[in-house]
């Protein structure tokens, strides 16, 4: 596949199309760290970033509502 830069303000973006997101399971809010070898673009996902997240919201929305219970269950 073969793309080109798109203009976005002062800078350019590359479009990524939506099967190829969908086969990285990579989204609008999947950290992606990008790095060069000198002669390419290397853009690799970080899904534990993302893991750690969905277990951190999971974990508050428990405690938020079963706190109460929780903590006199641990008594």
């Amino acid at each position: 596949m073969i793309k080109t830069l798109t203009t976005h303000g002062n800078s350019a973006a590359l479009i990524i199309d939506k099967p190829i997101l969908e086969l990285l399971n990579i989204d609008l809010n999947t950290p992606l760290e990008i790095k060069t070898d000198g002669r390419s673009f290397i853009i690799t996902p970080i899904y534990e970033n993302v893991e750690k997240k969905k277990f951190k919201d999971a974990l508050e929305k428990v405690n938020k509502k079963h706190g109460t219970t929780l903590k006199k269950l641990a008594e």
